[in-house]
Formats: structure tokens, C-alpha cells, sequence
């Protein structure tokens, strides 16, 4: 994967596998209500043109209405014009005739920008007819950096959460102890409170989902400060790291039950163990931390490293 798409990627699966985090996120911009369970319809996002295929970040239906939001990592001018190249694309496809006149429906759009703080909250561009009459197509800007953490968890916002991270990029995070661990802090209130929002209600696979794209992008953005990236890694992947070997665990428990026999639950214990061992050595983990994690000898960490 190209480093230039990571941020579209991450994107694209945050609406494909928990597209119910985008609502909030379109209640916030469009000053709609929609509850939090109402469905969301991805239609698809390949575009047919004269010039050839366009591929836009999202399209989808909520209540009959169509909505389309691009994903942009940095300040763009031009990104105003390719917005409504793509709009104008989409109502193409949705093009009806009524009254006698062919009447095109351009979706509610907007533009999330990952980097900058510009105060710009509406981008326009001014089309002119030839008879001099003119209107204006202009789309919301959204800022990930215009929300703090407070506001983010108040209003649901964990759409954004991947992105938050970004504010960070160019923190000497490794040589300023104070603004690491101001870093670490907030991200200890943001677990907390996805673990509350999702664990306690029963949603783990959204929690994972979610948890997987924050380390996948603060990787990418703290690639070159070790230490944050590993404090953020312990903070963000601790909570992740024990349900995996929960999960492995208990799949060890029940091939035990399965074979029905004393000796082979005793064995599938010993195989889930063994298992999560090799999982959590897999993900960088150390053999001091696995064996604190769950509760086993350095020497039975140590053996099963050796055998990987």
C-alpha cells in the first residue's frame, strides 16, 4: 500500500465495516438528527464519464437522501473544482425527467480535511450562464483539527478518531516530555471512554475495528518518534491485545470441551495459551510484557518464541 493512500484507505474502511460512525459525523455537518441505527445504503463509486472512470472517497443513502464526502490529507484550492466534476457525475446517474424537463440531483456534500486549521467553513466556486446569470455550487469544510478530544467524545465524532493523531505530526514528541505525555493522557480518556461506549455495550468487534485504524494511522504519523509510538501502542493497544487472547483462550477451552476428554481440555487450554503467545509476539510484543499480560512463566514465553 502507498504511503499517499493510507489516509483514503482508512477512510473508505471506516465506512465499509462500522458505517454507523459516520452519522453522527453527517448530523454534525448537515444539522440533521438521524439516530444513530438508522441505515446507511453505500451505493457505488465508480463514475462513468467522457473522459474516463472517476472514483470518488464515498457515496451513500441515509432516508432517501444522497450523500458524498471526500477525504482530503492536505490543503487543496483545486479541490472545489474536482468536488463538483464529482457532484455533477453522481446526479448524472440519478438524472430524472419531470414535467418535461430533465432535472439532475446533486447529493449533500463535503470535504473532511485532515491537516490545517483554515477558518474557511463553506468552499464555493461561481458558475456563470450565458445570459449572465450565475449560482453558486459550495460544499461544507470540515477540519479534524477544529475539534478538540472533549469535543470529539461529547459528540460522537469517533468517525475522526484515526485522523486525531495528525495534530501531533509535527510534535517533537521523543525530546518533550510534557506534550508526550499530554498525548498519552488524552488518549487515555479516549480508550476509556470507546471501551465504555462500545465494550460495555457489547459492540467489541466495532472496538477492535475502530482501535485497529487509530494504531494503524499513529504508526504511520509517529513512524520516526519510537517512543511515542510505543507509549500510544500500550495505551491504545493494551485493552485489544487482551480480548485477542481472551478469544484465543477460549477457543482453546472449547476444543478441549469438544473432544469431551480431561486430558483434551488440558490441551486445548495449552493450545489457546500457546496461541496467544505467539499473537501477541507477533505484534512486537516483549516476552516480559506477554508474561505479565498472562500470568505465565518467562520460560514458557521464552520456549514458545523460540519455536516461531
Amino acid at each position: 500500500m502507498a504511503n499517499n493512500t493510507i489516509f483514503d484507505d482508512v477512510f473508505r474502511t471506516l465506512l465499509e465495516k462500522m458505517p454507523e460512525l459516520a452519522v453522527p459525523l453527517i448530523n454534525e455537518v448537515f444539522g440533521t438528527s438521524y439516530p444513530e441505527d438508522i441505515l446507511l445504503i453505500q451505493k457505488r463509486n465508480e463514475h462513468q464519464t467522457k473522459q474516463g472512470e472517476i472514483i470518488t472517497d464515498s457515496y451513500f443513502l441515509i432516508a432517501d437522501k444522497a450523500y458524498h464526502i471526500e477525504c482530503q490529507s492536505t490543503s487543496d484550492s483545486s479541490m472545489i473544482i474536482r468536488m463538483i466534476e464529482y457532484d455533477f457525475s453522481i446526479s448524472l446517474e440519478s438524472l430524472q425527467l419531470e414535467d418535461g424537463k430533465y432535472r439532475m440531483y446533486f447529493p449533500n456534500s463535503c470535504i473532511l480535511f485532515l491537516r490545517g486549521n483554515a477558518d474557511r467553513k463553506m468552499l464555493g466556486v461561481e458558475i456563470v450562464m450565458p445570459d449572465g446569470s450565475t449560482t453558486e455550487y459550495k460544499v461544507p469544510a470540515i477540519y479534524v483539527g477544529h475539534y478538540t478530544k472533549d469535543e470529539i467524545l461529547q459528540k460522537k465524532l469517533f468517525f475522526l478518531l484515526p485522523f486525531y493523531i495528525m495534530r501531533y505530526e509535527k510534535k517533537a514528541l521523543d525530546t518533550q516530555d510534557p506534550e508526550l505525555q499530554k498525548m498519552l493522557e488524552e488518549y487515555r480518556e479516549i480508550e476509556k471512554c470507546l471501551e465504555e461506549e462500545f465494550l460495555e455495550e457489547g459492540k467489541e468487534k466495532v472496538y477492535r475495528d475502530l482501535m485497529e485504524l487509530i494504531l494503524r494511522i499513529s504508526d504511520y504519523i509517529l513512524k520516526n518518534k519510537e517512543k511515542a509510538r510505543k507509549g500510544l501502542g500500550d495505551v491504545m493497544g493494551g485493552k485489544v491485545l487482551e480480548l485477542e487472547s481472551d478469544r484465543l483462550i477460549q477457543k482453546g477451552l472449547e476444543l478441549g470441551r469438544t473432544q469431551g476428554l480431561e486430558q483434551g481440555i488440558s490441551q486445548g487450554i495449552s493450545q489457546g495459551l500457546a496461541q496467544s503467545v505467539s499473537a501477541l509476539l507477533r505484534k512486537g510484543k516483549t516476552v516480559e510484557e506477554i508474561a505479565d499480560l498472562l500470568d505465565l512463566s518467562l520460560d514458557y514465553v521464552q520456549k514458545i518464541k523460540k519455536e516461531l
